[in-house]
Order: structure tokens, then sequence, then C-alpha cells
């Protein structure tokens, strides 16, 4: 049961993700000549207009198959011969649309779980905050200038900022707003640089909230997805952080295990089904990031030729970018067998 749940949620992560690149496709006049639902053998096929759409045996996402001959300029239809507007709102459209779902997913989980705004409900003895003259009752605002709209935003910053150096601390209180210097203190036992502070969450107090909080979600999981894809690139995080399909099932199967373990059996369904519709509101945030990078055989490959193409006005050659697509998908190809391997031995540890 846990596999069907694994491959569905990667399922419907694709699928909208496609769908997203399908419609607006379609609202620009570009010919999608097949949109599938699922990989693999088609189980159905039929034709509506110019468009081919089926159903395929493996419910693992799908695809969106468009007209791009840029050979022939009276193909008005096809990608490669419409505006640079209507190109690119086609390329943003798929991360979009995970944006999307994954704002659509948050409003279930802050309704049926929690909120966390970054209202303090403890002030530690002796503390850094406590010496900063921060007092229960506080909201923190801002970190550095750095907006802040949720407890586990202001562990995001303390996660990846430099532990050591002072941090100014913008909270509200009695409707005044205040400013102060934090510098946290090191625990003698875990070696681990403290705040001193903990804000319990709170439940939802309706559809506003819901919503509000979604957003912030949403933003969290984007900047948590940006931090990571940074402190890959600089060494902060090893290899074991990358993670591929076998990864995320492994993962999510693990949080389903202990979602069930943590239950009584009048909440384990209700758990278990927020547990998976958390996990697929972040992979879907972290695949709308990821898909935005300006690498080839990504959206953000795509995006960044068609921007060269709006800013000098001419398209970048044909040739030169199937040479960079071709290397790049090489490339890309040897990173997903590298971290297939990768997923396998975390696995097996």
């Amino acid at each position: 049961m846990n596999i069907i749940f694994i491959v569905l949620m990667l399922g419907i992560i694709v699928f909208v993700h496609e769908f997203g690149h399908f419609i607006f496709a379609k609202l620009n006049h570009i010919q999608v000549n097949e949109f599938s639902i699922g990989m693999g053998p088609a189980i159905m096929k039929f034709h509506r207009g110019d468009t081919e759409y089926s159903v395929r045996a493996l419910p693992i996402g799908g695809y969106c198959l468009m007209e791009d001959n840029s050979d022939d300029p009276t193909n008005k239809k096809a990608f490669n011969n419409r505006p640079v507007l209507a190109r690119l709102s086609v390329a943003l459209a798929g991360p979009f649309f995970n944006f999307i779902l994954a704002f659509i997913l948050s409003i279930f989980v802050c309704h049926f779980t929690y909120i966390d705004p970054p209202t303090l409900t403890t002030v530690v003895e002796n503390s850094a905050a406590e010496e900063a003259g921060i007092q229960e009752g506080d909201t923190i605002t801002r970190l550095n200038n750095d907006r802040i709209y949720t407890f586990r935003e202001l562990q995001l910053f303390t996660m990846v900022s430099d532990p050591t150096e002072p941090i100014e601390v913008e909270y509200e209180r009695g409707g005044k707003r205040y400013t102060t210097t934090v510098k946290l203190k090191k625990d003698a036992e875990t070696g681990s640089y403290l705040f001193g502070i903990i804000a319990q969450p709170q439940d939802s107090k309706g559809i506003l909230d819901d919503l509000e909080f979604s957003l912030y979600e949403v933003r969290l999981q984007i900047k948590t997805t940006i931090y990571s894809v940074k402190m890959l690139i600089s060494g902060k995080l090893g290899k074991d952080s990358l993670m591929g399909p076998v990864g995320i099932g492994n993962m999510m199967n693990t949080v389903i295990e202990d979602t069930k373990e943590n239950s009584t059996k009048d909440t384990v369904v209700l758990n278990v089904l927020l547990s998976i519709v958390d996990f697929t509101m972040l992979i879907s945030a972290n695949l709308g990031v990821m898909n935005l990078l300006p690498l080839p055989a990504l959206d953000g490959g795509r995006i960044m030729f068609i921007l060269i193409e709006g800013i000098s006005g001419k398209p970048v050659p044909r040739e030169k970018v199937a040479l960079v697509n071709a290397v790049g998908f090489a490339l890309l190809m040897i990173l997903m067998i590298f971290v297939f391997f990768n997923d396998i031995g975390n696995v097996l540890k």
C-alpha cells in the first residue's frame, strides 16, 4: 500500500507540472501533438482537435509533446515560431503549477494540523534571547532584515547562517516594533548555538489563517530548496543529501511508517493521509524550484535561451542550443545514474 501511495504521489506531481505546460500551450495557440497521463505502453488513446490524448500503463506522471519544428517558419503553431512571451509563459507554467499544487495541499495541512507563527511562548532563562531583552509573547518579524513569517523560518535561518555572528532581530510587542542584537550561546553538552526561544504551534482559526499560512508554507519550502542548492554547490552538504525517486520513496515510506506507529486506531488513517499530503506538498515545491534552475534539459534552461532571445532581439542559433542541450542532457543522465546508486546505497545502509 505504501508503494501505491508513493507512486501516485510522484505521478500526481509530474502530471500537474506537465498539465501546466499543456494549458498554457493551448492558450498560446501552440500545437500539442500528444498529452499523456502516465508513461509506458498506451492503454487508451483518442484524438480531439490536433492533439492525441492517451492514458498509459505506468502511473508515473505524464508528458506534453509540443510541435517544435522551427525549420518551417510558416508553421505558426510550432513552439519555436511563437512570440517570446508566449514561449516564456509555457516554460514557466510547469513550475508555476507545482507551486499552485503545493499551495492547495498546504491549505489542508494547515487546516487539519497547525500553523506556526513566530510568536514566542517560552524564552529560556539566561538564554541569548533573554539577555537581548526578548520576552514571552513577542513576535519575531525580521532576522538581519530577512522577513520572518513562521517559527520554522527562524529555525531555517539559524541553521544556514554563521552561528558565531550576531543577529539583528526585529520583534513586535504590544503593537510596536523593536530591534535588538542577539549573540547565540553555545550549548556545553551538544555544541549547538542556541537562541533560547520556543513557539508552540497553534490551531488555525479558520480559512483566512489556512490561506495565509499556506502561502508562508510554500515560501518556506522554496527558501529551503534554494538554501539546499547553495549548500550543495558550496560543499556544505554532502552527496547523501541528493535524492532521486528511490530516495524520495524511501523517505516517504519512513514517514508513513512513523506516522502509523505514533497514531491511534481512530486517527491513523487521517494522520497517514495528512503525512502523504504534506510530503507531496514539499516535493512539489522542491520540483518547481529545481526546474527553474538555468540548466539544459530543464525548464530553466529553455527559459534562459528564451530570455537571451528577448533581450538580444534574435534567437540563439539552433545548432548551439542543440549542442548545449545535448551536453546538458548527457550530464543530467550521469547525475541521475549517480543519484540512483546513491539512493540504493542509502537505502541499504
